[in-house]
């Protein structure tokens, strides 16, 4: 053990047992255990020192984010993948929380203004781990800040940040109370006796009553924290990336590596697109005319079949072989009696699309856009889509409306 203290008592244990067969029984292990454990305190390698750190009042607010596979919750019956982006004082630990879909600047710059204008003042630092929604490369072991990110910290009356590429333990004072409150909103859940929510929204309002909750008891430290920090003097900025482009004779947008449909009156026109963290919106002349589901990746695609059937109609040869023609199907009835009818008719020439569309078109029922977070529930986005008409020659009646901005 002196050369290899690495070994473990149960692998030595193993290893006595093979050597000489009958001697030691499986209830000794835990005697061995004991030896081992005493050995090495009295023997053993030094062992690493955790040096605990004084934290000043409104020195620094850390950010990090962490996964919440293991609560199981789930929006209107389908499970819900999401993120958790915690904001926290290492001096009060007060912490705020808000729900993202991914690791990226828009989710960690809506969690870091979300907490900021809740308190109304802001710390000397801006502190992250090195994920790229914060930093990029630059060489091996060196990283620096986006220039986004830089901006938005600068805005906000702050100084970016990090800790040591590969030393988590420099982050330990907002990754400890990552894992206490996920287990404060375990307890929650099963307090409320069921995990699932009607919308994303519902559910954050939940998770965010539980660290309400939480911060009642860092109310006094909390208060020497806000005597010191600045007053948050600066408006919140917009929470979306806009882009200029055109829409394809496909009726289609190309944005961030994915394609998106739109109504097919857009075509050759320029629209503004605003990507979300959560959606992505569609506008032209100052009209909204799409809100839709972001697509997290690349080479994705979201076609609504609403915006191509009536030419599809026209030219069903071309449905066989078009190249998002899985997303056409509203629901998997649809699906199922394409496939029947293909069965029957093989052929692409036959104009069998004449035979399934009618029935697409005619089934008002199937709202089925399954935009924003491709699940049901989510009641505010579906409101704002509903006007949407495909029919040739209609316009939908949208108000214009503000960027979303305080």
């Amino acid at each position: 053990m002196s050369t290899t203290p690495a070994l473990e008592a149960k692998t030595l244990f193993e290893a006595l047992q093979e050597r000489r067969p009958g001697q030691y029984a499986d209830g000794q292990l835990r005697t061995l255990q004991r030896h081992v454990r005493e050995w090495r305190a009295q023997n053993g390698p030094e062992k690493e020192i955790r040096f605990a750190q004084e934290h000043r009042p409104g020195e620094a607010g850390q950010t990090d984010f962490t996964s919440t596979g293991e609560l199981g919750v789930t929006i209107c019956g389908v499970l819900f993948a999401h993120l958790l982006c915690n904001f926290v004082l290492p001096y009060s630990n007060w912490q705020w929380i808000t729900v993202s879909l991914s690791e990226s600047y828009l989710a960690l710059k809506r969690g870091i203004q979300d907490a900021l204008f809740r308190l109304g003042r802001h710390p000397e630092w801006s502190q992250t781990d090195n994920s790229t929604a914060a930093t990029h490369k630059l060489s091996p072991g060196k990283r620096d800040f986006n220039d986004d990110y830089a901006a938005l910290v600068r805005h906000l009356g702050m100084k970016p940040r990090t800790i040591a590429v590969g030393q988590k333990e420099q982050n330990g004072d907002v990754e400890a109370p990552n894992g206490a409150f996920k287990r404060r909103l375990e307890q929650a859940l099963l307090m409320r006796g069921s995990r699932d929510f009607e919308s994303v929204e519902v559910y954050e309002k939940f998770v965010q009553s539980v660290a309400s909750k939480a911060n009642a008891s860092r109310h006094l430290k909390l208060t020497e924290e806000l005597a010191v920090m600045s007053k948050l003097d600066v408006s919140r900025l917009v929470e979306f990336k806009e882009f200029g482009l055109p829409v394809s004779s496909g009726s289609t947008l190309r944005v961030l590596f994915n394609t998106y449909s739109v109504p097919s009156r857009l075509i050759g026109e320029q629209v503004k697109v605003r990507v979300y963290e959560r959606e992505v919106e569609v506008w032209h002349n100052g009209k909204l005319q799409l809100v839709t589901e972001r697509l997290l990746g690349r080479h994705l695609h979201r076609v609504n079949y609403r915006h191509v059937i009536w030419s599809l109609v026209r030219k069903p040869g071309a449905f066989a072989r078009y190249r998002y023609r899985d997303d056409l199907f509203p629901s998997l009835v649809f699906r199922r009696a394409y496939d029947a009818i293909s069965q029957d008719v093989p052929s692409v020439s036959t104009g069998i699309e004449k035979r399934v569309y009618p029935g697409i078109c005619s089934e008002e029922r199937c709202i089925g856009d399954r935009e924003l977070l491709g699940q049901p529930g989510h009641r505010r986005a579906r409101s704002r889509r509903r006007h949407i008409s495909e029919r040739p020659g209609s316009h939908p009646s949208l108000s214009s409306r503000s960027a979303r901005s305080t």
